[in-house]
């Protein structure tokens, strides 16, 4: 669609605006795929599963909610169920009724699960370097994450 035209909903995009949208959107298709294949290749896990890992690696006894850790990983209840249930298959998550209520379910982290994500760490940090920070050499590191946050919280 041009550029130029107006809609009913507003000016156009400035020609600036316009590259930033269009290369935002190609990195948000490309970056994940990247990432991903990068780490399948050293881990045998997704970001999903690595995202996952790391949430409950730094929760208070490796553990929490299900409910909770659908939230914080920004994965629908049943995309969240998923996840686990293919940690729990290769041994590196448990889950278990709520000690507290005995209605939610609780995943918890395991001894495996762990080392498994202490072993993705150190190459997984080097993808995201190569992939990613690297290309933000330059830039005011603060005002970008300031505004990802922002453009998160919209959700």
């Amino acid at each position: 669609m041009a550029a130029a035209r107006s809609t009913s909903t507003g000016k156009p995009l400035t020609a600036k605006e316009q590259a930033a949208w269009r290369a935002f959107v190609r990195a948000m298709a490309v970056a994940p795929r990247v990432l991903d294949a990068d780490l399948l290749a050293v881990s045998r896990l997704n970001m999903a599963d690595y995202h996952v890992l790391v949430l409950l690696s730094e929760a208070p006894d490796h553990a929490m909610r299900m409910s909770a850790l659908a939230a914080q990983a920004i994965l629908t209840p049943s995309g969240l169920t998923r996840v686990v249930e293919r940690l729990t298959r290769r041994g590196l998550v448990e889950r278990t009724r709520s000690e507290v209520d005995g209605r939610g379910q609780v995943a918890r982290l395991t001894e495996i699960g762990l080392q498994t994500l202490e072993e993705a760490y150190p190459p997984h940090v080097q993808s995201v370097r190569t992939r990613f920070t690297r290309h933000l050499r330059g830039l005011d590191l603060a005002a970008f994450t300031a505004a990802m946050e922002r453009i998160a919280e919209e959700g």
